[in-house]
């Protein structure tokens, strides 16, 4: 098996094992014996957010395969689910909408695993994971036991959990999440999917509707997995840039520019920050939609700059050799190096 055939990007060489784990039992009787084996391994969920190398990997790859969605409704109009780390996620966003379950709507379309959400605190149009995650069954590297961690255990940030950082190693088995019943959305919170509803910021719409406009605002970008040759990617490719207040004072007035929270530095001073849109930056130093280095086969999607695409048979080295590029004329061009939000196997930027 390779990893082109379990990757949306498509890239990467043959695995040496690959292990199929349909029962969260079976998943830690695997975790344990790589753990145990001390031999190099991933896991894989979607292959949404991964890039391998073309070289032959020694390793195994661990393929999380676990299924079942459990319910309970609380006194409170809410409903707890608890999904298994196998689940696809935008099936399990099309549950929520089909059931009348408010708080991840806009986050239809979003390639993966519900396993790897709390890993990437993933997010899009005004939504993100960490306000509707209650807790994970996270099995842990060290003690080799099944234990539950609260969302403040995960350390959620922008894109970051503790478990992307590695200060928490181990596997997530499943993950809770507390929804509101209600057939309308959570207060809109994204200008480009107000306009594409016609709504005001914090109006509420449909639940199908907002999912609906969701995926078609995504699918205009390559974002959806889909036959659109734009869409054999790993999604956004970088994340946006967290700077502080006093340096994007430099940017033009054009430069988008989003909330971010304070940071406290080690010395104690506290810092405003704000985020930049990766996007903007890489179009303004001058990478434009279908850009490629000429002899590679890998290129920025048509639709979106954010994304990297392979356009046809290329390799993960060129997946690599364009990011770094992109990094290069980013920095060069404003100063702000440019995060990689996929996981790279064997691959260096």
């Amino acid at each position: 098996m390779k990893f082109s055939e379990l990757t949306t990007m498509r890239v990467g060489g043959s695995i040496a094992d690959a292990i199929e784990a349909t029962t969260a039992t079976e998943a830690k009787e695997a975790y344990e014996r790589l753990i145990r084996s001390d031999e190099e391994f991933v896991v894989l969920g979607g292959g949404s957010n991964t890039v391998a190398s073309d070289e032959g990997y020694s390793g195994s790859a661990l393929l999380m395969r676990t299924r079942g969605i459990e319910t309970r409704s609380d006194d409170d109009g809410a409903v707890t689910l608890r999904v298994q780390a196998g689940e696809d996620w935008d099936s399990l966003v099309a549950v929520a909408v089909d059931n009348g379950w408010s708080g991840i709507e806009a986050m239809s379309g979003i390639p993966g695993s519900v396993g790897a959400a709390p890993i990437q605190n993933i997010g899009a149009y005004g939504q993100e994971l960490a306000s509707v995650l209650v807790a994970i069954d996270f099995f842990d590297a060290e003690t080799l036991q099944t234990r539950r961690l609260e969302r403040d255990e995960l350390g959620l940030a922008y894109r970051y959990s503790k478990i992307k950082g590695r200060e928490l190693r181990g596997l997530v088995l499943a993950v809770e999440l507390r929804l509101a019943e209600s057939p309308e959305s959570q207060p809109i919170a994204y200008e480009q999917l107000a306009g594409a509803l016609d709504a005001e910021l914090g109006d509420r719409r449909p639940l199908t509707e907002v999912r609906e406009a969701v995926l078609q605002l995504r699918a205009s970008k390559g974002m959806v997995l889909s036959e659109d040759p734009d869409s054999v990617s790993a999604g956004s490719f970088f994340t946006n840039p967290i700077v502080s207040t006093k340096f994007a004072r430099d940017f033009p007035e054009s430069a988008p520019r989003f909330a971010a929270d304070p940071v406290t530095l080690d010395s104690g001073e506290r810092v405003e920050t704000v985020k930049l849109s990766a996007a903007w930056l890489i179009e303004n130093a001058g990478i434009g939609r279908g850009f490629s280095l000429g002899h590679s086969r890998a290129a920025i999607s048509s639709k979106h700059t954010l994304a990297i695409t392979n356009t046809g048979g290329a390799t993960g080295e060129e997946i690599a050799e364009l990011a770094r590029f992109v990094q290069a004329r980013v920095e060069n061009a404003f100063g702000v190096y440019l995060v990689n939000e996929p996981v790279l196997v064997a691959l260096e930027l």
